[in-house]
């Protein structure tokens, strides 16, 4: 038995200031997603210390009950619908990469910026090579 799946033909030209925006979309609503939950889960603290004081009960308390946990889950639904969205319009082979690695990198600035952490120079030389990458690929 073979299964084909249906081709939908792209169109000829993109514009690629809004391949750009598209990608910008899934990038920026993924990292905003993924610095407001890691701000979330630094400020309620360890879930096990949690656990072991309050039960299972208590830890999904402390979550469920966190403003900045919910708003990351909002930004992290923005991202997942604004990928649909790319993907829709623009090939895989393009929106996948560029954006998962382009998400590395702003994660590195927002959490560098945001949550005050530590990245080095190994990480930043990374994100370069990761800003390289796509360009060679959009290219």
């Amino acid at each position: 038995m073979t299964i084909t799946l249906p081709t939908v033909p792209l169109p000829a030209t993109i514009n690629p200031w809004f391949a750009a925006a598209m990608i910008a979309a899934v990038v920026l609503t993924s990292t905003t997603g993924e610095v407001l939950t890691a701000a979330a889960m630094k400020s309620i603290g360890d879930l096990d210390v949690i656990r072991a004081h309050s039960g299972l009960k208590g830890a999904i308390r402390a979550v469920l009950t966190s403003p900045l946990f919910f708003a990351g889950v909002f930004f992290l639904a923005l991202a997942f619908f604004s990928l649909l969205f790319a993907l829709n319009h623009l090939n895989l082979s393009l929106v996948g990469p560029a954006s998962a690695s382009l998400t590395l990198v702003t994660n590195a600035v927002a959490g560098k910026i945001f949550l005050k952490e530590n990245v080095d120079r190994r990480r930043w030389a990374s994100a370069v090579l990761v800003c390289v990458g796509v360009y060679l690929l959009a290219h």
